[in-house]
């Protein structure tokens, strides 16, 4: 690997190390003819993830645009960014190991209300009057009884 700071192409790794849950490694290396030390990461190339939106139209999965609309949800409320960051982890790893690449974003949309229930009823409720589109306040209404029934059982 080229060094950063000389660009001489010999460098020697001083520390290898697994990180994000083993998803990558983090390797600490030195230049063999400056002596600079940097950080490389090493991570599995995986193919991308598309989703199918209602109208027809792809585009890659993004697992920052799920984060987003988690946190936007859970504002002011008792809700952890790791909670919500391995809630998309799972999300995704789920998706990839159902072995097709592509997915509708109805099927994205619903993995995320169902997990977004069990860790925070109110953030949910919030999620699904943007996701489903509530038209009217009937329609709020009876999400929220679906939500009650479903605690009940």
């Amino acid at each position: 690997m080229k060094c950063p700071s000389c660009h001489y192409n010999g460098t020697r790794v001083l520390d290898s190390r697994p990180v994000e849950e083993g998803r990558s490694i983090r390797r600490r290396r030195e230049c063999e003819e400056c002596h600079y030390r940097f950080t490389t990461f090493e991570k599995v190339e995986e193919l991308p993830l598309i989703v199918v939106k209602k109208d027809g139209a792809r585009e890659e999965f993004s697992k920052d645009k799920i984060l987003r609309g988690l946190i936007k949800a859970c504002e002011k409320r008792q809700v952890s960014l790791k909670q919500l960051e391995d809630t998309v982890h799972d999300i995704e790893t789920e998706l990839r190991s159902q072995g097709t690449s592509e997915v509708q974003s109805d099927v994205v949309g619903e993995m995320v209300m169902e997990r977004l229930a069990a860790i925070d009823e109110v953030s949910y409720v919030r999620f699904a009057s943007v996701y489903r589109q509530f038209k009217d306040i009937n329609v709020f209404i009876d999400e929220l009884k679906d939500l009650i029934k479903k605690e009940r059982l």
